[in-house]
């Protein structure tokens, strides 16, 4: 049987089943190791070499986590918090109610999309924006699966689509590597070509908000106690001049370490953090995102076990084989490999390069067009994105919605996103391929 196939099987079903996504991800690994024919000691070696690629990550992930809990000491989300609160109990009524759920999801969308074009911050607000809505949303009943497909919609959709910040830089890598494959393409194509793709997104996204609409109970209570009516407005100032000077670093240095490191030296400074407390918040803060930084190690391991084996570029050729001559068939193989491969490794980013060099030259010999072709790359690189455990877009959703420790990864994040966004893109893929 195929490496990646089984790898990624066992991976999802051990992650299914509640057992802890690192274990999943390191048993998947040793798994597709030993079936693509490297020993033990080989794939062991592999693993552990590729957990260095992501040590910048999880740093990263962990110092956004002490920012966090840092600017939630200063009492700018709670006192924000308070004032919808407020505005939700005058109102009282359920149409009160229905119009502040409203506002927060949209809210959250809008954001979560700037973050990947017009602000490219990624999933850096999450930690900051979202541990400190729980107790609105838990006071307002909203079904944080709803908020975790909201959020996986706004780190995904946006940067497939449009050509700027993260949307670039993947356009330029999928222009590049199908160029490098045999097909030169024009950029200003890529948008028009992953516009129906997308719109299967949106279309998940409508009906996640409708099968998520009903009231969920969670317990609530504050994750940082801060006194109300007892708030400094010089803290409250320096919070937001810190979280203005963490994301204008991070975007300015390309580091989200020094943009969480500069955000919290200004509330240091502030004096809104007394320094016998510091250091047990920032590590408190740190818990918060150890998760993603260990998932994200994994991953990384887990992936260049999967390349080593060589059991992709087979799994493509596999496919193409039983192909035939038939586009239909090969449209909906090339989406469902491309699922499968990014699915293992997590990023929709590293697998242009290890499909398109097998796509494009498929893709022209069975008589897609240029646009079908970019249609079947794009998707195909894409799907899995959303869904993944390994994927930054599920794991940052999950970082911040279970922060108080009630909301489950696997069947609160990824399975829902998986639905609404992996089944709508390969639908949507698959027409595109075939009208384009």
């Amino acid at each position: 049987m195929n490496a990646v196939v089984l790898a990624v099987v066992v991976m999802l079903i051990l992650s299914l089943l509640r057992v802890n996504v690192v274990l999943a991800l390191i048993i998947g690994a040793l798994v597709g190791g030993l079936t693509g024919g490297l020993s033990i000691d080989k794939t062991i070696e592999i693993f552990a070499g590729g957990l260095g690629g992501s040590a910048e990550v999880a740093l990263s992930y962990a110092l956004l986590g002490g920012f966090a809990i840092a600017i939630s000491k200063t009492g700018l989300p709670n006192l924000l918090v308070e004032g919808v609160l407020s505005v939700v109990r005058k109102n009282g009524d359920s149409k009160g109610k229905l119009y502040s759920k409203a506002l927060i999801i949209f809210s959250i969308l809008v954001i979560a999309c700037f973050s990947q074009n017009l602000i490219p911050i990624h999933i850096a607000f999450i930690p900051i924006l979202i541990p400190p809505l729980l107790m609105l949303m838990n006071e307002l009943r909203i079904d944080r699966r709803l908020i975790a497909t909201v959020l996986t919609f706004g780190l995904t959709a946006p940067y497939i689509l449009l050509p700027v910040g993260f949307g670039k830089i993947f356009h330029d890598i999928l222009a590049t590597n199908m160029a490098e494959s045999g097909l030169a393409i024009d950029m200003n194509d890529i948008p028009v070509a992953l516009l129906i793709p997308i719109g299967g997104m949106v279309i998940g996204l409508l009906i996640a908000m409708f099968v998520y609409r009903k009231p969920r109970d969670y317990k609530s209570f504050e994750l940082v106690e801060v006194e109300k009516g007892e708030y400094s407005k010089i803290g409250i100032l320096f919070s937001l001049i810190a979280i203005i000077a963490a994301l204008t670093v991070q975007i300015l240095l390309d580091s989200m370490i020094f943009g969480a490191l500069a955000g919290i030296i200004i509330v240091y400074i502030s004096g809104a953090i007394k320094w016998k407390e510091a250091d047990h918040l920032l590590t408190e803060g740190m818990k918060m995102m150890a998760f993603i930084g260990f998932v994200m190690l994994a991953a990384f391991g887990f992936a260049d076990v999967l390349k080593e084996t060589g059991h992709v570029e087979s799994l493509v050729s596999q496919s193409a084989a039983f192909i035939g001559g038939n586009q239909a068939l090969a449209a909906i193989l090339m989406l469902v490999v491309g699922l499968l491969v990014t699915m293992g490794i997590g990023s929709s980013f590293s697998t242009i390069p290890i499909i398109a060099t097998i796509f494009v030259p498929l893709a022209l010999e069975l008589g897609f067009s240029p646009m079908a072709t970019i249609a079947l790359v794009g998707t195909a690189a894409a799907l899995g994105d959303a869904g993944s455990p390994a994927s930054d877009s599920t794991l940052g959703p999950t970082a911040g919605l279970n922060a108080d420790e009630q909301h489950n990864h696997i069947w609160d994040t990824c399975v829902p996103t998986f639905i609404h966004y992996n089944i709508p893109l390969i639908i949507f893929g698959w027409i595109a391929a075939m009208i384009l």
